[in-house]
């Protein structure tokens, strides 16, 4: 069953949405730049590497969605991001907690609650194929958990004067953005001449990865191997 939810897709085929399936390549650009950063600092540990790979597979899952436009390949975009964010998230506290399991476990339980709690009162802006269901902001809400999720890490880093500090509060900015983009799209399909704005949400999810990325490299490396 063809899923039709962007005003650039206007009928069955692979390429009917070039711009949406062509800008998914600003994800393998971002996790290719992590990569060479993480060289360049001396590499690290494994869980850095699936974090980086997790942030390519973003782009590649979104490109089949938006080229086969099925049941499969939406599973093949969604699991990707989701994947992406628990174990940036995941990995993330674990360094800031200079690698304690338990605390580690217990500010993730928090994190999954707050947004466990607030998918309750946005899940039904969830993306669907059905021209019937109810999507007030064009399924961008199903992404405010994320996004209150990445605010309140800002605020705790800036509370915290934690390095990478600027690069948090820069992809906060950047998601904030990018979900404008996502939400207009299909009210803006007769400006834009049928073009639509999702690809600009990709391009500017692509750049939040980046900047996410080159934060965990730069700012919370893995520890240090003992000589």
């Amino acid at each position: 069953m063809l899923i039709d939810l962007y005003c650039e897709r206007t009928a069955s085929g692979l390429w009917n949405e070039p711009l949406n399936a062509l800008s998914n390549a600003g994800f393998l650009l971002a996790a290719t730049i992590a990569w060479h950063a993480r060289r360049q600092r001396g590499g690290g540990d494994i869980w850095e590497l699936l974090v980086i790979l997790l942030g390519g597979l973003i782009g590649a899952g979104s490109f089949l969605f938006h080229t086969f436009a099925n049941s499969w390949s939406e599973l093949a975009d969604v699991i990707p991001i989701w994947s992406f964010v628990a174990a940036y998230v995941l990995l993330t506290i674990y360094r800031n907690t200079r690698h304690d399991l338990s605390k580690t476990a217990g500010i993730a339980l928090g994190a999954t609650a707050l947004i466990v709690g607030i998918s309750m009162f946005t899940g039904h802006d969830t993306v669907t194929s059905n021209p019937e269901a109810s999507r007030p902001l064009n399924g961008s809400l199903q992404y405010a958990p994320a996004l209150a999720a990445l605010l309140v890490f800002t605020l705790l880093a800036w509370h915290r004067r934690h390095p990478a500090r600027a690069h948090l509060s820069a992809a906060t900015l950047i998601f904030t953005l990018a979900l404008l983009f996502r939400t207009i799209d299909l009210m803006s399909c007769d400006v834009t001449l049928g073009i639509g704005t999702h690809f600009i949400w990709h391009l500017l999810n692509a750049l939040l990865i980046s900047v996410l990325l080159q934060a965990m490299i730069k700012h919370m490396p893995p520890p240090a191997s003992p000589d």
